[in-house]
């Protein structure tokens, strides 16, 4: 037998144990409500991504994408969505519009620890005076004790290394909070003027950081989430155009959006979205007559489909 057979094997190396911080307490919109009174509830948004490497296409965003699919299960109304570049006086002009229009605004990217890092200090001069920063203690040590964990070296981290990134902790002085909305991140979310929250440009952390925010959002407790049906059909879009037409007029006055997604090669999708599921319902068979169609999908949003199949059960019981 070989010597190398006799060996032990080499244990591996053991796995960093990454904390696990303290979120944020849960808001009482009832007693304190960042729209400013009680009773406001968010209902519009815009989302607002910053980065030069988005325009010259060196990163393809996605974020805009899932913060889309975010509102439109909470039956957040998303009106715009903008790309602008990592410039200070864009970034203030876009802040101040957007908040002013809307009641829920998310940017993502430029909170990062190199120069053309911008989106704090622009949001410090789009809503307060002076434009000061100041560094948030808890964040600062929060970083520190990630880092800690991930068993990064210090050796050789100079001044300005530990400036660089201590600059990720810097935060607009005034008219800001500070959320953290995970247990296992120690980067926040800072909202400005109860409206405008910054999230970072790393789609995992921005998916991770908006999902975590909705509990800190003023929602209508009543709101209804929308259905959606989604009828399959191999004719072309041309063929059921003239339909889609009449329907949507058909559907207007009912509150029901209707939209066609053509299926590369695979015929098209139609979608019939609105909050009465008996209305949605009724059509149904209409439309699959007239685009020679059937049903593949019936879900209220918000639920993914084991939620909904597994409502669906305990209502049947």
């Amino acid at each position: 037998m070989s010597s190398s057979n006799n060996a032990a094997a080499s244990p591996a190396a053991p796995q960093p144990v990454m904390p696990t911080f303290e979120k944020t307490p849960l808001p009482d919109f009832s007693v304190s409500n960042p729209l400013g009174e009680p009773g406001r509830y968010v209902s519009t948004a815009a989302c607002l991504i910053i980065g030069d490497e988005v325009l010259n296409g060196k990163t393809k965003d996605s974020n805009s994408n899932y913060l889309a699919k975010f509102c439109f299960d909470l039956g957040i109304d998303l009106k715009r969505i903008e790309v602008i570049p990592d410039d200070e006086d864009v970034i203030v002009e876009a802040a101040k519009r957007l908040t002013s229009q809307f009641d829920f605004v998310v940017s993502s990217g430029g909170i990062g620890p190199t120069p053309d890092d911008i989106t704090y200090q622009s949001m410090a001069k789009a809503f307060s005076t002076d434009g000061a920063l100041v560094y948030d203690d808890e964040v600062v040590r929060r970083m520190a004790e990630n880092l800690k964990a991930r068993q990064v070296s210090t050796d050789g981290i100079t001044d300005d290394m530990l400036t660089a990134r201590k600059r990720m902790a810097l935060f607009p002085a005034s008219n800001a909070q500070v959320i953290f909305p995970t247990s296992n991140l120690w980067v926040p979310v800072v909202r400005m003027h109860g409206k405008l929250c910054i999230l970072p440009g790393v789609p995992r952390l921005f998916e991770a950081l908006l999902d975590g925010l909705e509990p800190y959002i003023p929602l209508d407790p009543n709101r209804q989430r929308p259905y959606r049906i989604l009828i399959h059909t191999r004719l072309p879009e041309s063929n059921i155009s003239p339909f889609l037409v009449e329907l949507t007029h058909k559907c207007k006055p009912l509150n029901i959006k209707v939209g066609s997604y053509p299926k590369w090669n695979n015929g098209v999708d139609v979608s019939l979205i609105g909050t009465d599921l008996a209305q949605l319902q009724q059509l149904i068979p209409e439309v699959e007559d007239k685009v020679q169609g059937k049903l593949v999908e019936s879900r209220q949003l918000g639920k993914n489909p084991q939620q909904q199949q597994q409502q669906q059960q305990t209502h049947k019981i």
